[in-house]
Parts: structure tokens; C-alpha cells; sequence
């Protein structure tokens, strides 16, 4: 079977065979503010006459009235079309066909970085396949699984879950299965409202498209471009809060609300670019979500470095994004990567930016350049784990650069039957069920705990409910024979630090029976 992101993609989620390895995929000042709504567009100016490649950059600057309205006329002077203005936290989004406009713009007063989000053409739509997830076919043995599982008073699949056991997500359903005032946003590919273990906990109300970088909440936009290709969200979406309806499988968080917030392009490449972030964390804090789950990085860049006026500009617009969010009350979390890179390294080797174009070999600093999202003040991010609370093999890690860990699955950790396979088994469009592994799986355990955490103290802020999830969550410790998985060598990695936080698990493996009942 394919591996999931053949071509060192950003979407945190590995297909289990054959083994392979995906990539995954100074911030401004935030003023607080009641809403971060977009203003109206500015129009061009008539004298611009550049014809290269149209390109989207974002220009960050200051939030004042005065700032804002001598940027935008400079944006108009430059040759810049304005798609969006986030006023409030000072994120302009700009189509441009002028290669000079990001410089022109860094000279504004006002302005603290200005960059393209992309480096192919907003035209581009290439078309490059990335597998297929493996859909669900039960075997005689686990068909019979099934079946004691439904007589038991459990959901039919969740015997082939071995991942709600692992943090006691099915004990705590019985305790306190979430609240419906609690919504958790997938910002992801879309997700398929349909499914009948989605629809009965879906929030199309706060749901959306972000693609263009400006929200677009006509019925169904939030729904994938190609249910085939476009898998992803709707997996997340599974995990996170699946019904307890009698079909298929369980949400670790069954009785919270789910949203889904697409911002992936619609094509085979489904790039998730700044324009569409920065716009669903706005989206999402402006409508009322407790908790958003990030399974991706940032295109076309895999770190962002401070010292490239285009990366700047990208890590900025998405932290400040990311930080208004936090502020109204949402609990951001984003998955580590499933490169098995040391974070925490001084050095590291980055073959596959940008992505969007020709990748040129480079050198960075994982603890200067930034993993967007994962990498930024706040967020919670999350390493991987097997069904033996190992480290799974594609998993990142890094001492302070993981804050907790959560089953994502792991093909080399198998399972005693009847669970028997090592991924995780989730919802998938069309009312199928499929499973995936990645660090992308492990994420949205984490979003779903969080959000068991807010349903248990409604009045906790982000920075609380991160606090808990640290406190209660379990460390394995280093492992004492060293990590070597598969003894090639290949995936051998170095765990550091002690067996309270550690470069491996950070705080701990999250306890979703602890947060119901502590």
C-alpha cells in the first residue's frame, strides 16, 4: 500500500506500509480586541502594469486606524490587490503579480514584515497522488469483535480502537462523555458533516472555508474538494468526537461539538498556506470554539526562519492569528511532525522547502526557525505514541519542544487481536471508517482531552487547560535500552531529560479519565 505523503508533505498523518517517512508539514504584538473581523478589500491601483506570476503575501503592521489606512493606500501604490484585511491584529492579505512588492512594503512605515506565502503561482494546480488511506475490511475475527463489542454496550468498531484504552477515553464517556457547549474546530481539509458519526455532533454554524484567506460559510463549504484525496479532516474529525450512536466508532470526546474549518487548495497537493490559517484561527475565535486541533504545517516552509523577509512575514501573520485566538479562550494544539527530527537540535537538515516549487537544500535552527504551528508560543504540541506507549518511529520529539504525547499509532507497536492492526481506525468521507498514523492522529486525542478538560472546568483558560493536561498526563520515561525500533538504525533517535518531561513524551501521554474525574 502507498505511503500517505510520498513527497515530504506537510499533512501529519503516515499510511502503515511500506514504513516511509513525511515531513510535516519576533511574533507581532497582539492587541486585545473584541473581534478580529476582515474589513472591506481596497482596490488596486490603476497605474500598476507588473505581469509575472500572481502571488499571495502577507503584510503585517500596526493595529492603528492611522497605520492601517496609510499601509493599505501604500499596498494600492505598490501594484497589491487586497483580498482581506484582519484589522484587528493587523494581518493584510494581498494578491500581487509585482516580484518587488514584499520589499516595497517592508520600507512602509508601520509595517513590521511583509512576504509572499508562497513561492509557485496561485494558479498552480498540480497534481501529485499521495496514496490512499486503507479502508476498513474486517477480517472473521474482527467482524466477531464487532459484534461482542456492540452487545457490550459499545460502539461496534471500538473494540479495533485500542487507542481510547490507552487513555482511558472509554472509561471517562462513562463519567463525563463532553459538553455540548464545548466545540472543537479540525482545521484540516475539510470535513464530511455527513457521516453519521460526525452529523450528530457536527457545528455547521461554526464551520467554514478558509481557501482564499477570507471565510466563506456558504452550506458545505467546510466539506473536502475530493472526499477520495481529501481524507484528512475528516479522520481528525473521528477521533476528536465521534458519536456514541450504535455505528461504527467513538470520539474520545463524544458529547462535545465538532466543527471543521477547511483550508487546504483544491487540488491533489492540498497545500495549507498562511492566508488560510491565519484566517480559521480568526474564524474560529470569532465563533465561539474552545479548541482547535492543527494536523499540519504551514506551506511552503517546513521551519521559518527570521532571517527570510518571506518566512518572517508567514511565522508573524500565523502567530498573531494564533495568539488572538488564545486570548479569546481557545485552546490551540498542533501535532510535532512525523520526520523523527530532534527539535530540540541545534542543527537540522530541511531537503524539502519550499514544497511548492523546487526544493533547495538547507541548514536551520529548529529552536530559531519555526514549525508553524507547532512552534509557536501557546500552542500545545503533541508527539506520537504505539500501543505500547513507545515513541512511534516517524514520530518528532525534542526536550521543551513537545509538550505532551497521545496515540498516533505505530505499524512496528502491533496490538494483541482483536485490535491487531497499530494505526488508528477513525471516520473517513463517505461513511467510511479507514486507518491512518502520523502524528496527525495523535493531535487530535490531545484536542479531544482538552476538550473533556473545558467541558470539565468551563472557566479555564487555554493556559489552564494546557496546565492540566501536563499535570495529569503519564510518563513511560526514556527508554532504558536506548530507541532503536526496528534495529536498522534508521529510526534511532536519543531521549533526553527525566521521567517527569522528557524530549520523547514531553509531560506525559494525556489522560482522558483523569481529566473527567481529577
Amino acid at each position: 500500500m502507498a505511503m500517505a505523503h510520498l513527497r515530504l508533505r506537510r499533512r501529519q498523518a503516515l499510511l502503515a506500509a511500506p514504513l516511509g517517512l513525511a515531513l510535516t508539514a519576533s511574533l507581532g504584538f497582539l492587541p486585545g480586541a473584541a473581534s478580529a473581523a476582515p474589513q472591506a478589500p481596497a482596490s488596486p491601483s490603476a497605474a500598476a502594469t507588473a505581469t509575472g506570476p500572481l502571488l499571495s503575501y502577507v503584510v503585517n503592521t500596526a493595529t492603528d486606524r492611522g497605520t492601517l489606512a496609510r499601509v493599505k493606500k501604500a499596498v494600492a501604490k505598490a501594484g497589491g490587490s487586497i483580498v482581506v484585511s484582519y484589522d484587528r491584529i493587523g494581518v493584510i492579505v494581498v494578491h500581487s503579480r509585482d516580484a518587488g512588492f514584499a520589499k516595497t512594503m517592508r520600507s512602509v512605515s508601520g509595517v513590521s514584515s511583509a512576504g509572499a506565502t508562497r513561492t509557485a503561482p496561485i494558479t498552480s494546480a498540480a497534481t501529485t497522488d499521495y496514496g490512499k488511506p486503507e479502508r476498513l475490511k474486517l477480517s472473521k475475527e474482527e467482524k466477531g469483535a464487532a459484534a461482542r463489542s456492540l452487545a457490550a454496550g459499545k460502539e461496534p468498531l471500538e473494540g479495533l480502537q485500542w487507542d481510547l484504552g490507552a487513555i482511558g477515553a472509554d472509561k471517562a464517556a462513562k463519567v463525563n462523555a463532553g459538553s455540548r457547549k464545548v466545540t472543537v474546530a479540525v482545521i484540516d481539509t475539510g470535513v464530511d458533516d455527513t457521516h453519521p458519526d460526525l452529523a450528530p455532533n457536527f457545528s455547521a454554524g461554526q464551520s467554514a472555508s478558509c481557501v482564499s484567506g477570507k471565510a466563506d460559510t456558504s452550506p458545505g463549504a467546510w466539506r473536502p474538494h475530493n472526499p477520495a484525496d481529501d481524507y484528512h479532516g475528516t479522520h481528525v474529525a473521528g477521533t476528536i468526537a465521534a458519536a456514541r450512536n450504535g455505528l461504527g466508532v467513538s470520539g474520545v470526546a463524544p458529547g462535545v461539538k465538532v466543527s471543521g474549518i477547511k483550508v487546504s487548495t483544491p487540488d491533489k497537493n492540498a497545500f495549507f498556506y498562511a492566508e488560510s490559517v491565519v484566517c480559521a484561527f480568526v474564524f474560529a475565535a470569532d465563533h465561539g470554539v474552545s479548541v482547535t486541533n492543527n494536523s499540519y504545517y504551514v506551506d511552503p516552509w517546513l521551519f521559518n526562519c527570521p532571517d527570510d523577509g518571506d518566512q518572517k512575514a508567514i511565522a508573524e501573520a500565523v502567530g498573531r492569528a494564533a495568539k488572538y485566538a488564545q486570548d479569546k479562550g481557545v485552546v490551540n494544539v498542533a501535532a510535532a511532525g512525523n520526520s523523527n527530527l530532534d527539535l530540540a537540535a541545534p542543527q537540522l537538515d530541511d531537503a524539502s522547502s519550499p514544497n511548492d516549487s523546487k526544493p533547495v537544500p538547507r541548514k536551520v535552527d529548529p529552536r530559531q526557525c519555526l514549525d508553524v504551528p507547532a512552534s509557536l508560543p501557546g500552542v500545545v504540541t503533541v508527539a506520537a505514541t504505539g500501543v505500547k506507549s513507545g515513541k512511534s518511529f516517524y514520530s518528532n520529539y525534542g526536550l521543551n519542544a513537545i509538550d505532551v504525547a497521545a496515540p498516533g499509532g505505530d505499524s512496528l507497536q502491533i496490538p494483541e487481536l482483536p485490535a491487531k492492526d497499530g494505526r488508528i481506525l477513525s471516520t473517513l468521507p463517505g461513511g467510511d471508517w479507514g486507518f491512518l498514523q502520523g502524528t496527525s492522529m495523535a493531535s487530535p486525542h490531545v484536542a479531544g482531552v482538552a476538550a473533556l478538560l473545558k467541558s470539565a472546568h468551563p472557566g479555564s483558560s487555554p493556559q489552564e487547560i494546557q496546565w492540566l493536561l501536563k499535570a495529569q498526563a503519564k510518563n513511560p520515561g526514556c527508554p532504558a535500552a536506548g530507541y532503536d525500533p526496528d534495529g536498522t538504525g534508521k529510526w534511532k533517535a536519543a531521549c533526553t531529560g527525566t521521567k517527569h518531561v522528557n524530549s520523547f513524551y514531553g509531560y506525559g501521554i494525556v489522560d482522558a479519565l483523569a481529566a473527567v474525574t481529577d
